[in-house]
C-alpha cells in the first residue's frame, strides 16, 4: 500500500476517445523547451495549477518535494472556505484548457492536456460528495497523522532548531482542525451522513492516547525525547518550554475536547450500516470512487463477479500447491495452520525482520538489470513502522523527496517479531520495495514530465503496477525453488481478488462488517482479528481497494499481448519501459499507449 502519497488523490477516470489517441511517450518530448506558443502557454498553466495545489495543501508540498518552505504550514482542508479555493481552482483550470487550440499542440502536449483536465473533472466530480462531514475513521485524521510526523522518520524533517519551530506552527495549528471537524461530524449529524459505529469506537480507542498523556508522553512532544544530538542546552530548553506550552495551552484542551465530543456526541449517532451505500446519495457516490480508484467504467456488480472469479482460479493454484507444503484438508484450514507453523514464524527481535528483508533486497538486486532499463536514483530503505501508527497501519512505502533529502522507505509493521511469518514477505517487498512501489514513485518523480505530471497519478496503475511487480519473483527465480514465497505470493493475490468481493459487497451490496469478515476468514484463512482490519479499511476507504487487482490485470493481458505479438522479439526490458516511462497513466490511455508501441515495433 503507497500510504499518504498525497498526490494519488488527484486521480483520473477514463479518458475520452480523443485524448486516448495521443500514443507517444510523453518524457523525451517534455524535457525540451515548448516552441509553440500554445504549448509554452500549457506549461505555464500546468505549472500554475501545480503550485497553486501546493499552497492549499503545503502537507502534500512536504510529501511529495521535501521543501522547507512549506514545513511549517497546515491548511484546514475540510473547512468551507478551503473546499471553495479547491473547486475555484478546478473550474480555472478548466476554462484556460478549453481556450487552448488543441490542434496546434504536438502529440505528447495534448495527453499532457488531457491528463490536467481529466485531473481537474475528477476532483470537482469528488468535490460534489461531502466527504468532509466523515473527517475521522479508525485512522484517526489529521491528529494522528501530525503524531506520526512527530516522529522524525517521515517528511518532517528533524535535524535544526528551525525544523523543531516549523513542526511546533503545524502542531499549533491541529486545535482549528479538530474545531472544524467537530462542527463538520455536527452537520453530518443533521444531514444522516456519519460514520459506521465500528470505526468511531476504534478511533476513540486510537485517539485516547493523545489525549490523555502527559506532556512527558504525549506523542506530540516526541520530539523533546529525540533531541539530535548537536543540539546545545539552551536550544533544548528554548524548544521544551515552547512545546510544553503548547501542549498545555492549546493541544491538550483540543484533544480532549474531540474526545469528549466523539464519546458523548457522536458515537450514539453513528450507524450500524457498513458501506458508502446506505448514506444519501451513497449509490453515486460509490460509483464515483469506483471510477477514481480503477479508471474504467466498470460497474460494482462487474468488479464483484471478476473478483469471485479470481478467488476461485487463485484457489485453484493453491491447491496445486498444498501437498508439496504438507496440507491436506480445506484449503482455509490449511492456510490457517500453515502461517501458524513456528518454523514460519522464527523472528525474535526486529532486527532479524528487518535483515530477512535485506536479505531478500540483495537477491532481487541481482535480477533487476536483466528486467529493467528504467532505474530510480532516489536510494530505498527498510524500516520498522513508528510505535505511534503500529496498532492501525499496514506496511506501505513513503515517497523519496524530490530534492535527495529523504530516500524512499518501505516501513515493515512489527508489533511483535514472532507475529511476521516468512510467508509473504518475499512478495511483500516486491510490492513495496523495488521493483513495486518505489521504481514506479522515483522513476515518475525523477523523470523529465512538468511537475503537473511528475507528482500525480491514479490508484489502478500505480497499485495494479506494484502488484503486478510481486508476479515477477517467477521471472527472477524467487517461487521456483521456494514453496513457501510462493503460497506467500498466492496469499497475497488472493487477497486482493478477496478485496473486489468485500469492497463492492460492502459498499454496493449492503454486506455487514461481520459478512465482509466471515468472507474473508472462509476465502483466506486468516483470523477475525485480520479480517476486521481489512474490512474496516475498505469501510473507511471505499473503492480504494479495487484499484490494485484491476490495475494489475491489465498489464498483465497487455504484457500477454506483446508477447504473442513480438513472439523471440519480446524483452521484459523494452515491456517495462513503455509500461513506466511515461508516468502513471489512466489504464485506458496505458493500453492505447502500448498498443501503438507494438505496430511500431511490427513495421
Amino acid at each position: 500500500m503507497l500510504k499518504r502519497f498525497l498526490a494519488v488523490a488527484l486521480a483520473f477516470p477514463v479518458l475520452s476517445a480523443q485524448a486516448a489517441q495521443a500514443p507517444q511517450p510523453a518524457v523525451a518530448a517534455a524535457a525540451k523547451a515548448a516552441t509553440t506558443a500554445p504549448s509554452r502557454l500549457l506549461h505555464q498553466i500546468g505549472e500554475r495549477y501545480f503550485e497553486a495545489g501546493l499552497q492549499l495543501d503545503p502537507l502534500r508540498a512536504s510529501e511529495l518535494l521535501g521543501e522547507a518552505r512549506f514545513e511549517d504550514k497546515l491548511s484546514i482542508d475540510i473547512a468551507p472556505a478551503h473546499l471553495r479555493r479547491e473547486r475555484q481552482l478546478q473550474q480555472q483550470l478548466l476554462r484556460e484548457l478549453s481556450a487552448l487550440p488543441q490542434d496546434q499542440l504536438p502529440e505528447p502536449e495534448r495527453l499532457s492536456l488531457a491528463l490536467l483536465q481529466r485531473q481537474a473533472e475528477d476532483q470537482l466530480a469528488a468535490l460534489a460528495f461531502p466527504a468532509e462531514l466523515l473527517p475521522i475513521d479508525h485512522y484517526g485524521g489529521m491528529p494522528v497523522t501530525l503524531a506520526q510526523l512527530g516522529t522524525g522518520q517521515g517528511v518532517q524533517v528533524l535535524s535544526s532548531e528551525a525544523n523543531y519551530r516549523h513542526f511546533l506552527k503545524r502542531l499549533q495549528a491541529l486545535p482549528a482542525w479538530n474545531a472544524q471537524a467537530m462542527t463538520n461530524m455536527r452537520e453530518g449529524m443533521r444531514r444522516g451522513i456519519v460514520q459506521p459505529r465500528a470505526l468511531t469506537e476504534r478511533a476513540i480507542e486510537t485517539l485516547r492516547p493523545l489525549a490523555e498523556a502527559d506532556a512527558e508522553h504525549s506523542a506530540f512532544t516526541l520530539p523533546l525525547r529525540q533531541f539530535p544530538a548537536h543540539f546545545t542546552p539552551a536550544q533544548r530548553q528554548r524548544l521544551s518550554q515552547a512545546y510544553r506550552k503548547t501542549w498545555r495551552e492549546q493541544l491538550q484542551p483540543s484533544m480532549a475536547a474531540l474526545l469528549r465530543f466523539l464519546q458523548q456526541d457522536y458515537l450514539p449517532h453513528t450507524r450500524e450500516s457498513a458501506g458508502l451505500g446506505a448514506l444519501p446519495n451513497g449509490a453515486a457516490w460509490y460509483a464515483m470512487r469506483v471510477r477514481e480508484a480503477t479508471t474504467t467504467a466498470l460497474t460494482p456488480e462487474a468488479i464483484h463477479q471478476l473478483g469471485l472469479a479470481e478467488v476461485a482460479r487463485i484457489h485453484a493454484e493453491m491447491d496445486k500447491l498444498k501437498p508439496q507444503l504438507g496440507g491436506s484438508g480445506p484449503l482455509s484450514a490449511f492456510l490457517a495452520e500453515y502461517n501458524q507453523r513456528p518454523a514460519m514464524r522464527p523472528f525474535k527481535t526486529d532486527a532479524e525482520v528487518l535483515a530477512a528483508y535485506a536479505a531478500i533486497n540483495q537477491k532481487v538486486e541481482a535480477q533487476l538489470p536483466r528486467l529493467f532499463k528504467l532505474r530510480p536514483k532516489a536510494a530505498l530503505e527498510i524500516r520498522a513502522e513508528p510505535e505511534i501508527s503500529k496498532a492501525t497501519a499496514s506496511a506501505h512505502y513513503m515517497s523519496a523527496a524530490s530534492d535527495g533529502s529523504r530516500p524512499g522507505v518501505f516501513f515493515e509493521v512489527i508489533t511483535a517479531p514472532g507475529d511476521i511469518a516468512t510467508t509473504g514477505m518475499t512478495s511483500l517487498f516486491l510490492h513495496e520495495g523495488q521493483p513495486g512501489h518505489h521504481f514506479q514513485i522515483a522513476l515518475q518523480a525523477e523523470s523529465a514530465l512538468p511537475r503537473f505530471r511528475r507528482y500525480s497519478g491514479n490508484d489502478a496503475f500505480i497499485e495494479g503496477w506494484a502488484l503486478y511487480a510481486e508476479s515477477l519473483g517467477h521471472e527472477m527465480g524467487l517461487y521456483a525453488n521456494d514453496a513457501d514465497a510462493l503460497l506467500g505470493h498466492l496469499s497475497a493475490d488472493l487477497h486482493r481478488a478477496v478485496r473486489l468481493v468485500t469492497d463492492t459487497g460492502l459498499h454496493a451490496k449492503g454486506w455487514t462488517r461481520e459478512q465482509s469478515m466471515r468472507y474473508m476468514m472462509d476465502a483466506e484463512g486468516i483470523d477475525e482479528a485480520d479480517a476486521r482490519r481489512s474490512t474496516e479499511r475498505y469501510m473507511a476507504w471505499p473503492g480504494q481497494a479495487l484499484a490494485y487487482k484491476i490495475g494489475a490485470l491489465k498489464i498483465r493481458e497487455l504484457r500477454d499481448l506483446a508477447q504473442a505479438r513480438l513472439g523471440a522479439d519480446f524483452s521484459y526490458a523494452d515491456f517495462h519501459e513503455q509500461i513506466l516511462g511515461d508516468g502513471a497513466l489512466p489504464l485506458d490511455l496505458l493500453e492505447a499507449k502500448l498498443k501503438q508501441w507494438l505496430a511500431r515495433q511490427s513495421k
